[in-house]
């Protein structure tokens, strides 16, 4: 047998890198802002809300021993994003990490819904994205390294039935073939762009009271009989940002109970 080199335990950690994660202030965002520091990121968290979400996700980084900063910011400002990356930068150090996770999401019949909803779903959704990945990209590429992770959804790939919600689904269709193509113009600069595709997973938005009806649906539909938490969220981001995926780019890792293979 040849001699062995790898240390498996270390692929996962995260100790001496800097990261941004947009929409860190709730749901899938926040606990994967959290999982980072708990695998040795520092993290900057940036999100637009103006309740106490970010000072939340900062307090409980704080209890494990990392930095963090916290941002108030739209990613749909490109501006913004530049300032956000360059702050963090300034205050955290070369940023090599990304989760861009920010979005929103809601339903209207097609033939009912009004320009703006469409234009807003992908005003936040899609170009968010793109702004995100762009002002991120433009650190990384100085930097010499970086991997980011886009949060899309398995509405990107399957239309799920009895939501009409397909403003929605063509952003995150977007998002899935954006990072490939990214991941394509980055590939050989150092750069690495994956996305995960959750499936229907319980957060805020979605356990909410008027919600248990729909939420049975969801439960029902997954062959796993049950939504994810966010905290299923954290493994696969931190496998894609890590070491453990070195060889991985411009793949959507669906994470979805199983849903897509029905």
């Amino acid at each position: 047998m040849s001699e062995i080199t790898l240390n498996a335990p270390k692929l996962f950690d995260l100790t001496g890198n800097v990261a941004l994660v947009t929409g860190a202030g709730s749901g899938i965002g926040q606990r994967i802002a959290l999982g980072l520091a708990q695998c040795g990121a520092d993290v900057a968290l940036l999100d637009r809300r103006t309740d106490n979400g970010l000072a939340k996700t900062a307090e409980f980084i704080a209890g494990t021993g990392r930095r963090s900063i916290q941002i108030a910011a739209d990613v749909t400002s490109g501006a913004a994003l530049s300032e956000a990356v360059a702050r963090t930068e300034a205050e955290l150090g070369p940023l090599t990490l990304a989760v861009n996770a920010a979005g929103i999401a809601n339903a209207n019949p097609a033939e009912e819904m009004e320009e703006d909803q469409f234009q807003t779903m992908m005003d936040i959704n899609l170009k968010g994205v793109f702004l995100s990945c762009q002002a991120e990209a433009r650190a990384m590429l100085k930097n010499g390294r970086g991997s980011i992770v886009n949060i899309a959804s398995m509405s990107g790939v399957i239309v799920n039935r009895g939501l009409s919600q397909c403003h929605y689904n063509a952003s995150k269709a977007g998002v899935i073939h954006m990072t490939k193509s990214m991941a394509m113009e980055w590939v050989g600069r150092g750069i690495r762009v994956n996305t995960i595709s959750p499936g229907y997973t319980a957060t805020p938005m979605n356990t909410r009271p008027e919600m248990v009806h729909q939420t049975r649906l969801f439960e029902e539909q997954t062959p796993m009989q049950r939504m994810a938490t966010v905290d299923e969220m954290v493994g696969p981001a931190v496998f894609l940002l890590s070491n453990a995926a070195s060889f991985v780019t411009g793949v959507d890792l669906l994470v979805d109970g199983g849903f897509c293979c029905w």
